[in-house]
């Protein structure tokens, strides 16, 4: 297996047709490959500060970086232009952009601090629901839904006694 270099600790990997996208912490850059990673040309996204995780949206053909914790830029693949498509203000805002999930134009936001999924639609960013965790819940690391409408959701603490210290997957 080729072992490719990022300059960081990669962040986001995703993948849209034979193009590999990489985001890493603390950057600017969105670094592009090949499916065999080769390298091709970097998106450059001015402003962006630390990117988390990143997602592709095959109905729109674009990426969603999560840019903890200031927002979520979203990304052309055809022309490389972007927006800074949803902005937090980690002072006064009731959640912290962490990592991300897309499913047929819905874009899920999953907040570190407090602990919730946050649902948009990524055709107009209309606000779809907001998803408390159950106070056992001390991180959400991931979440994803399914095609039933249901959650499935990584995160630390199980609200049971024995292994209250555990990290746990739960579907709700």
């Amino acid at each position: 297996m080729p072992i490719v270099c990022c300059i960081g600790v990669v962040y986001g990997v995703t993948q849209l047709g034979d193009i590999v996208y990489v985001v890493c912490a603390r950057s600017s850059v969105i670094k592009t490959f090949t499916d065999t990673l080769s390298p091709l040309a970097d998106i450059h996204v001015k402003g962006m500060k630390d990117p988390r995780d990143m997602v592709v949206s095959h109905d729109d053909r674009q990426l969603y970086v999560a840019d903890w914790p200031y927002g979520i830029w979203r990304v052309s693949v055809d022309d490389h232009r972007y927006v800074k498509w949803l902005t937090t203000d980690p002072t006064t805002d009731t959640f912290h952009v962490n990592t991300l999930s897309v499913t047929s134009r819905r874009l899920l936001v999953t907040s570190w601090d407090p602990p919730r999924l946050v649902e948009y639609s990524t055709t107009d960013k209309e606000l779809l629901r907001v998803v408390d965790m159950p106070s056992y819940v001390r991180f959400l690391y991931h979440g994803v839904e399914t095609t039933r409408g249901t959650f499935v959701i990584g995160h630390y603490g199980t609200g049971n006694s024995q292994n209250e210290r555990q990290h746990a997957v739960s579907e709700g």
